[in-house]
């Protein structure tokens, strides 16, 4: 985990995430080559991928504190 991510929160995370992703998808956009159009996807992918992860994650706490009251 990048050193500016650590000590945030499971919410946190997941809009980080979703920014980066909308962010690579507005780069796939507008670049001009498939090169890069495949790499911004391929960015987008991924922090999309980590996103699902990430509400994966903030649902297991959730139930996780709901056990503990």
């Amino acid at each position: 985990m990048p050193e500016e991510e650590e000590g945030l929160t499971t919410d946190e995370l997941h809009r980080r995430q979703a920014e980066r992703e909308d962010a690579e998808r507005e780069y796939a956009e507008a670049d001009e080559t498939d090169e890069g159009t495949a790499t911004h996807e391929r960015r987008a992918d991924k922090a999309a991928y980590l996103r699902e992860k990430l509400e994966e994650r903030a649902e297991s706490e959730r139930q996780a504190a709901e056990e503990d009251s």
